[in-house]
């Protein structure tokens, strides 16, 4: 019997084509797009979950409530904290310190006779992936240890644990085990472990483990006792015994700030974050995700592949003339209802399997071009997760796609099915199937209006006015502490006829690191209530990035802080108007034991990413500081430019790396997560698209079905073809405009809210909702034409003859 069924089933489907084509295309682009949602989603989930005490894990954050209202989450927490809460806390199990450092030469210390052509140590210059732990770190997060042990390897200073990675990086063997590193030529350190890669899905993707009293060697000024020196590169972890204890051990910090802060304990505000959380926290941990897109994503999956069954749901019964027939003889000749809707599942299957054959292998092909989009690892492995979402799609979609119009079809009374009549029987459900394609357009139209919108923002964002010239502007890394080799270094590059400009400081204008503190002015006995934001940088900062002064002078040429240039937003909170007004007030910084004279003021300039307001901030040196040169390059030439200016470094600093990088390479940086949200969004938006193209040829099918007699009829009276697809495709077209108005305010109201994370965005005007709904009626009209035409050319003497 069921190689009966196998074998009408394929004749149905080879017999036609089209409908078999169509329907393999929607099924294979919805399963495709699902199942590349759920490897991003399950990657993201995934994170830090190999840990096993994950849900006991915590990060401490600190967030600072100013004295003007303002409120600044941080995710750093202070070094001492960690010892407190160890020794203090009964609740906690254990608690480390994580400090990221951002720059770390790193040079290898050659044993025995050196090889031919390496005589010299190989140096490295890291910027990720290394950290600097308590010996407790390895108690809280699990690693797999090759060698060494973890409660011993970093207990004593100049001790390192390396990755299988980065031993092969460095030594070129993965038995690094006693071998000797030197970190910024200065500090010898010995590999005392050896770990096993970690997984990519985590948040402090480290590779090297330097023991944290190694810190003492490295930066002598350091102080590990300061509760107020907090950076955004250091970290807190713990794990609690009971996770149910978090609560009651965030109501003891106000008492632990008061112990250690006294009169400022109201500015430190401590807080136990999940580590299931830390992930998705955009606004402490600089994440280019929010749980909520992850949810966004996993409603696009199942209405991707809803739609795709809708589709075969509008095909199968447009089918339902030519079936009919078919049912009506299969029922006289003895078929019950049950044989029927086995045959009309068996052929549904079939073409699902095909579908999700087919989407394994547009997924296996896309799925490069995807991971690369999204700055993820991803990688198709058919393990358990992976595996058990095929098959609920696989089966889900078999029951949804095929259940309905295999109930409907096996269901043709035989007696009407033979006189050809069963459309009247299905005509009841049209409505239903108008709902439906209604809902895949109101969805098309919400993500065209959505795509319109990121990518008009992003348009924005790359096109501002950020208050300083951004081309043509090279950084290069410099080593810290080195005065006198920074400035014959920049000397020498002065000497370059295609460099026009360079100047010495610690960040460019725009960054997502941000120093500052308190301050006074103008005598005033108290700090004020605000803090403001620092560019420490030479005398040719403005001059290099193109900063205009709308009041007094420049600083002048010095090695310390002498003098300040503000902006224009610490003039108006400082309650001037006029910039002249404010030159030669005094302003003393938390760095500067004396109060300086402020004798410039600069036009406003955007030190963050657009989502952050301009803050109150100065501009002053402070050369034993700096660690990066900004050359501003003419654009003619730039690899004789780069070739020379990499020359000059290895002269000055021939113990460094020389690295560096353009400065809108490094503006890009800021807006990661809006370039990861417009490629998604139009990613699938096309998907949904071509989805919903097909559904509409579905019910087009349909409809063109039913109304065969009525158009040859209106032919034979006389009406044009013209008037035919006209009349025809007014139905869609009042499909599409109600799904328009459905779709449209959906749409709105989502995207006000995005934009509403940028202090500096674009305007939601009338004309997003208009371009999105006349591309929305164009797809329509091109997708309806084929069939409208195809029905008005209809001979009526075939559509009239009754067989």
């Amino acid at each position: 019997m069921f190689q009966n069924y196998l074998k009408i089933a394929l004749r149905n489907l080879r017999s036609h084509r089209a409908y078999t084509l169509v329907n393999l295309a929607g099924l294979t682009l919805g399963m495709a797009g699902s199942l590349l949602i759920f490897l991003f989603i399950t990657y993201h989930l995934s994170t830090d979950r190999h840990h096993a005490r994950f849900d006991r894990i915590y990060r401490v954050v600190t967030d600072m409530h100013l004295d003007d209202g303002s409120i600044e989450y941080n995710s750093e927490a202070p070094l001492p904290m960690a010892e407190a809460l160890r020794t203090e806390y009964p609740q906690v199990e254990q608690a480390a310190f994580l400090m990221i450092l951002r720059e770390l030469n790193v040079s290898v210390e050659l044993s025995g006779q050196p090889e031919p052509g390496k005589s010299t140590p190989l140096r490295f210059q890291e910027h990720q992936g290394v950290g600097m732990v308590e010996q407790e770190w390895f108690a809280i997060m699990d690693y797999k240890w090759i060698a060494g042990r973890p409660e011993t390897a970093l207990r004593a200073p100049g001790s390192v644990v390396l990755t299988e990675t980065q031993a092969k990086k460095y030594f070129g063997t993965t038995n690094p085990m006693g071998r000797i590193l030197i970190f910024n030529n200065k500090v010898r350190a010995i590999v005392t472990g050896l770990l096993a890669d970690p997984p990519p899905t985590t948040d402090t993707p480290l590779t090297m483990f330097v023991s944290l009293a190694t810190l003492r060697q490295l930066d002598p000024e350091y102080n590990m006792k300061d509760w107020y020196w907090l950076n955004s590169t250091n970290r807190l972890y713990l794990t609690l015994k009971d996770p149910a204890a978090a609560p009651a051990l965030e109501q003891t910090f106000p008492a632990l700030a008061q112990k250690h802060y006294g009169a400022d304990a109201s500015i430190f505000q401590f807080h136990v974050q999940p580590l299931r959380e830390v992930h998705f926290d955009v606004a402490r941990s600089g994440s280019t995700i929010r749980a909520s897109l992850l949810g966004a994503l996993g409603v696009v999956g199942l209405l991707l592949i809803g739609a795709a069954c809708i589709n075969f749901i509008n095909l199968a019964t447009a089918q339902a003339l030519r079936r009919g027939k078919e049912v009506g003889i299969r029922k006289t000749l003895g078929s019950t209802r049950s044989q029927l809707v086995r045959q009309f599942m068996l052929e549904t299957t079939l073409i699902v399997s095909s579908a999700t054959a087919l989407a394994l292998l547009l997924v296996a092909m896309s799925l490069p071009v995807f991971a690369d989009w999204v700055h993820l690892p991803l990688s198709l492995r058919l393990d358990g997760p992976t595996l058990g979402f095929i098959s609920l799609l696989l089966l889900g979609t078999i029951l949804l796609a095929g259940g309905y119009p295999a109930v409907v079809l096996s269901g043709f009374s035989p007696h009407r099915a033979l006189r050809g009549s069963v459309a009247t029987a299905v005509v009841g459900s049209l409505t239903v199937r108008r709902v439906l394609i209604v809902t895949q357009f109101a969805v098309c139209q919400a993500l065209m209006i959505g795509s319109l919108v990121v990518a008009r923002q992003i348009r924005y964002i790359q096109g501002a006015d950020l208050g300083f010239r951004k081309d043509n502007v090279v950084i290069v890394k410099l080593p810290y502490g080195q005065k006198a080799k920074q400035a014959a270094f920049k000397q020498q590059l002065m000497s370059y006829h295609t460099i026009q400009s360079v100047s010495l400081g610690v960040l460019p204008p725009s960054s997502d690191l941000g120093y500052g503190g308190s301050f006074k002015f103008n005598g005033n006995t108290e700090w004020s209530k605000f803090p403001i934001r620092e560019r420490l940088a030479d005398v040719d900062y403005l001059a290099t990035y193109g900063m205009k002064l709308v009041a007094g002078r420049n600083i002048v040429p010095d090695d310390t802080i002498r003098e300040y240039v503000i902006n224009e937003t610490l003039l108006h909170k400082l309650g001037f108007q006029n910039p002249e007004d404010v030159l030669g007030k005094n302003l003393q910084y938390y760095l500067s034991p004396l109060p300086l004279p402020i004798v410039g003021v600069v036009s406003d300039f955007h030190q963050k990413s657009l989502h952050a307001k301009i803050d109150p901030i100065f501009i002053a040196s402070q050369a034993d500081r700096y660690r990066q040169a900004s050359i501003r390059i003419s654009g003619n030439e730039p690899v004789k430019t780069l070739t020379y200016i990499q020359q000059i470094w290895q002269d000055a600093f021939p113990d460094e790396v020389f690295e560096y990088q353009f400065l809108d390479e490094h503006l890009a940086h800021l807006y990661e997560t809006e370039i990861l949200t417009a490629r998604l969004v139009n990613a699938f938006t096309g998907v949904a698209i071509l989805i919903c193209c097909l559904g509409l040829y579905g019910l087009i099918s349909f409809i063109v079905v039913q109304r065969t007699k009525e158009i040859g009829i209106r032919k034979v009276l006389g009406a044009s073809v013209a008037s035919i697809v006209t009349l025809l495709s007014l139905d869609f077209l009042k499909l599409v405009l109600l799904a328009i108005i459905i779709g449209s305010p959906i749409a709105w109201y989502v995207m006000q809210q995005w934009l509403a994370d940028f202090a500096y965005k674009i305007d939601m005007t009338w004309w997003y909702l208009a371009l999105s709904g006349g591309l929305a009626v164009g797809i329509a009209l091109l997708t309806v034409s084929f069939q409208t035409i195809k029905a008005a050319l209809m001979n009526p003497v075939e559509s009239l003859r009754s067989e």
